[in-house]
């Protein structure tokens, strides 16, 4: 096995080195192909995750497939702009100078993806690698067995098999993978194994981006309207099972408008799924048993306000509402990752903020409040990877904003143009020529006091855009080269 990874990442080691990923042309036939995939084999994706999730074609082609072909569709159109060289501003000294940076790949990137949107987050940061000109490692997750093996399967049909090759297994295979040397790691999932991949990477100075978790709060303001915000929040929490990195892991709300929050709540999940939730085709299932188990381990000890139901078998958990939660209680210990929302009274948006700050800084936050100078003051005093005021999630749909945690939810972002600029390194490139060699006389042997005082000048000094400022430059640039020349001799 050892000597299998170690050939499969050394031949994509050879064939980035080859230079093939390199051209924007190539790029682009690459990024089309994956379209074909997506398009040809849409019935075997929905397939592979309804097998995993449980999850309906209509959702699954929502949560996951949609976001894969927008993702395509942005990079085939914008690449050519994207890995333009970007021209910077120049000051006096550099004035003549061409002064760029210049997008280059990093080289061999590896990709592990998370079980909980099998397809997606598996495909986004490889579309983004692909992009910015590298070769790619692909490890699915083998929690979500059916899709793993199916991305295993399609890949190499579709796009280079030696430049993106897919290795599957469990942790003996993705602790061989991290044994490798890789030019950059992104890793979804949990924080425990974001350490391990962090750690590992340590060790060859590889640079990572962590898409992790954590407890993402939803404060609800008394000023507000309860019945919008608690649908949205509704449909956030218990899509694909609670079973999202972003869904809003409990509620903070005012002790008098807690059993409102209920029964909006309910209202919504019996118009979202019917009376019985457990025959409704878009609700989703806990992915396998221990997580099953995982779960139920929360409720113990809990005020169930809704919900409750489960059936092992089937890996089945009803939402479920918990009220009056304690900090202290099991259920705040970790992330959710499931159907159940507690819900905890703060008498103040001090007392919430409070008590946001004292815990890790999460992957999201959620504000629901009439007064957006509340929501402002929420942004400004507190910490998460995202936020979305008025509605959940929503932010991770918007290519323009970067995705990704800060502090124990993770670091580094991704999705559009972020994509392409985490999976490239920004090189710094000056040329200069070799004539009015008179104007750099202010930095060469000997010193003088004179003509630093010169060289402050000239660095240091601001003008106004426009064409007087551009003259001024222009004028400047030639008194530099007459005042080093003076100065030299």
């Amino acid at each position: 096995m050892e000597k299998n990874v170690q050939e499969i990442v050394g031949r994509a080691r050879a064939a980035f080195n080859s230079g093939r990923s390199r051209p924007l042309e190539f790029r682009l036939r690459q990024l089309k192909a994956l379209e074909r995939m997506v398009q040809e084999k849409e019935k075997e994706i929905l397939a592979a995750i309804k097998a995993d999730l449980h999850k309906c074609g209509p959702n699954a082609y929502s949560h996951e497939i949609l976001s894969v072909l927008g993702e395509l569709a942005l990079a085939m159109d914008k690449l050519p702009s994207w890995a333009a060289p970007q021209p910077v501003k120049k000051n006096l000294l550099t004035m003549r100078d061409e002064a760029f940076i210049h997008f280059e790949p990093l080289g061999v990137v590896l990709v592990i993806g998370a079980w909980n949107y099998p397809f997606v987050l598996v495909m986004q940061p490889l579309i983004g690698a692909i992009t910015a000109g590298n070769a790619v490692v692909v490890k699915p997750s083998e929690i979500s067995e059916n899709t793993a093996q199916l991305v295993a399967d399609l890949l190499p049909q579709y796009i280079d098999r030696e430049l993106y090759p897919v290795v599957t297994g469990g942790v003996p295979e993705t602790t061989k993978l991290l044994e490798q040397r890789f030019d950059h790691i992104l890793y979804t999932g949990n924080s425990t194994v974001g350490k391990i991949v962090m750690a590992a990477a340590a060790k060859h100075l590889t640079p990572v981006t962590l898409e992790l978790g954590g407890k993402s709060p939803c404060y609800i303001d008394k000023d507000c309207d309860l019945a919008v915000a608690c649908r949205r929040i509704t449909w956030g929490k218990y899509m694909n099972c609670g079973q999202t990195c972003i869904a809003p892991d409990y509620i903070l709300c005012d002790p008098s408008i807690q059993s409102q929050v209920v029964d909006n709540i309910k209202a919504t999940l019996k118009e979202f799924y019917g009376e019985d939730v457990k025959s409704s085709p878009d609700y989703e299932r806990i992915v396998n048993k221990r997580h099953f188990q995982r779960i139920l381990g929360l409720l113990e000890g809990q005020k169930i306000a809704h919900g409750g139901e489960t059936d092992e078998a089937s890996c089945f958990i009803a939402p479920t509402i918990l009220t009056d939660v304690s900090p202290e209680s099991k259920v705040m210990e970790e992330e959710i990752f499931g159907p159940v929302l507690p819900i905890l009274t703060m008498r103040s948006v001090d007392e919430a903020i409070e008590f946001i700050n004292s815990r890790e800084k999460p992957l999201a936050l959620y504000v629901f409040s009439n007064n957006k100078k509340l929501i402002k003051r929420v942004i400004s005093e507190t910490s998460s990877g995202g936020f979305t005021g008025n509605d959940v999630i929503m932010h991770f749909f918007l290519s323009t904003l970067p995705f990704g945690g800060v502090g124990n939810s993770g670091m580094g972002s991704y999705h559009g143009k972020h994509s392409f600029e985490t999976f490239s390194h920004r090189r710094s490139c000056l040329i200069k020529d070799l004539k009015m060699e008179g104007t750099n006389n202010l930095r060469y042997p000997p010193t003088s006091q004179k003509k630093v005082d010169w060289a402050k000048f000239f660095l240091l000094k601001q003008f106004n855009k426009g064409y007087i400022g551009l003259a001024l430059l222009a004028l400047l640039g030639v008194v530099a080269a007459l005042v080093a020349k003076i100065i030299y001799y």
